[in-house]
């Protein structure tokens, strides 16, 4: 069943026909033309310069604005209080967006924080209590560890919380009591200097509101929310002396709320302080108007087609062609074809990848530098993950036409097969990119077609404590890139399988064999 190498000779000089080679190079031109037209097309929009967006220590974007009462700390040091209540605003709630009420949304934070200076996107650790999450440790934006789900909001018990600092490593311990503590989690802030800021924080993320319209998923409407935390009894050990400084991080009472009603910041009443804020800190994301790389994929499709549409092609017409050695039939005949199928398999995989792989080569690079000179910042990736969007996605074109290759031999009929693989594979993948579906119908057909194995080409990342729409129409696959893969190669090698024991007759299929028995 394996091919030789002159059979893999054979049907490369079959394939290689000038018709084939310019629908590959149209279905690369496709994926390099539409990537690029993107990128030139899409430039940053902002009342003036655009300011730069905080970048993490690891160069990614993130978010990194909140109130911040705070002072200088050494090497060595806790800080503890007291935390009393929270309370909160949400701003115009539907169904009519026009009130103002009290509230919470489910990640808003108040709590104590150790930082790395105040410059948005520096190094840091947090320990808060959230409005519907309990006690958190979070610690250089994409890093979240669990606490109890303690809150302090509508009557509860207030929650002691303590960060105490080591050099690099903070520790984060929570209590009931402040006599019995539990700890929450540990984190090492590689390169925090001697002096860091600390104190007590607060901030609020926007509120998502989904409404499913049908056709083209959800629409998405974000209102502003502010949150409060009420300390009390604040301890402070290894701090330098001074003041307290009530400031920010990132910009502050800007809205027409903070400058008319409630501003941001901290008062101190009482024996108690008060620190309100909005925004957040967290990773960024393609919902904050931020670019993911898999943008550029906009040539996929008509690519994904053009590769459908020559696999399926080539295999219904060399089908007729009979076996390439010989004019037997029955048995011998069979076991010829076999390997000839599975010869014009590695052909078209090969091909497929192999133009894949220089188109994506060519636009991921080129489009990235464009975005960038056109000020739009793009969520950065690592080695690993640039490296997988491009492999992945020439991989799955390539198995995409094996698929193809494997329904054109079944079927015969070239129309035939490249209807079914342009749905089974095509259509589902278009549909939910657009996309046109609800997002309930979007991943289940994400996860149960081929379609699936484009989940390769997915760069963004699901946080569970960012607030997003994680659906197909915001780019989002319901599958980790493996598991999508799995399915798609599950699905091909199926199809392929059952094309190799399954010839059609004229190719020397069981029925061919005539004058036996």
């Amino acid at each position: 069943m394996f091919p030789t190498t002159e059979q893999l000779r054979r049907e490369w000089s079959e394939f290689r026909r000038v018709g084939r080679l310019l629908a590959m190079a149209c279905a690369a031109l496709a994926l390099v033309a539409l990537g690029l037209l993107h990128a030139s097309g899409n430039h940053a929009s902002c009342d003036g310069p655009c300011p730069d967006r905080p970048t993490a220590p690891d160069g990614t974007l993130v978010h990194d604005r909140f109130s911040f009462l705070h002072r200088d700390m050494g090497a060595h040091g806790s800080i503890t209080v007291r935390l009393t209540s929270m309370t909160g605003t949400l701003t115009y709630p539907p169904p009519h967006h026009d009130r103002i009420v009290p509230g919470l949304v489910p990640w808003a934070k108040a709590g104590i924080i150790i930082k790395d200076g105040l410059r948005p996107g520096s190094s840091y650790t947090a320990l808060m209590v959230t409005g519907g999450h309990g006690v958190r440790m979070q610690y250089d934006y994409r890093h979240d560890i669990a606490g109890s789900t303690a809150r302090v909001t509508g009557g509860a018990a207030p929650r002691w919380l303590r960060l105490t600092r080591s050099g690099d490593t903070v520790t984060g311990h929570e209590s009931a009591d402040g006599r019995t503590w539990t700890r929450v989690g540990t984190a090492r802030l590689a390169g925090l200097p001697e002096t860091v800021r600390v104190g007590l924080f607060a901030t609020s993320p926007g509120d998502l509101t989904l409404r499913e319209t049908g056709l083209g998923g959800a629409t998405e409407q974000v209102r502003w929310t502010q949150a409060g935390g009420t300390f009390d009894s604040v301890a402070l050990q290894g701090a330098a002396a001074g003041r307290w400084s009530d400031g920010a991080v990132g910009e502050r009472n800007r809205t027409d709320w903070e400058k008319d009603h409630l501003a941001s910041g901290a008062v101190e009443r009482n024996g108690t302080i008060t620190v309100t804020g909005a925004g957040d800190i967290g990773p960024a994301g393609a919902e904050d108007g931020v670019s993911p790389v898999e943008r550029l994929l906009g040539g996929l499709i008509p690519a994904l087609l053009v590769v459908l549409v020559v696999a399926a092609r080539f295999a219904a017409t060399t089908r007729r062609t009979g076996p390439t050695a010989g004019t037997g039939t029955g048995a011998g005949s069979r076991t010829r074809a076999r390997p000839r199928l599975a010869a014009q398999a590695v052909v078209v995989a090969a091909v497929t990848f192999v133009t894949a792989l220089l188109a994506l080569g060519i636009v991921i690079p080129v489009g990235l530098a464009i975005l960038k000179g056109n000020g739009v910042p793009v969520i950065g990736v690592s080695a690993f993950t640039g490296t997988r969007l491009v492999v992945g996605t020439a991989g799955a074109l390539a198995l995409a036409a094996v698929l193809a290759l494997a329904l054109g031999s079944l079927l015969r009929r070239a129309w035939l097969a490249i209807l079914v693989a342009v749905l089974a594979v095509a259509v589902p993948y278009a549909v939910t990119s657009i996309p046109l579906l609800p997002d309930g119908v979007a991943q289940g057909l994400l996860r149960v077609t081929p379609a699936a194995g484009f989940a390769v080409q997915q760069t963004l990342v699901a946080y569970p404590q960012v607030v997003a729409h994680y659906a197909p129409s915001a780019g989002y696959f319901p599958l980790p890139w493996w598991a999508g893969a799995a399915v798609l190669c599950a699905y091909t090698g199926a199809l392929l399988g059952l094309a190799l024991n399954r010839l059609p007759r004229g190719d020397g299929g069981p029925g061919a064999a005539v004058g036996q028995g």
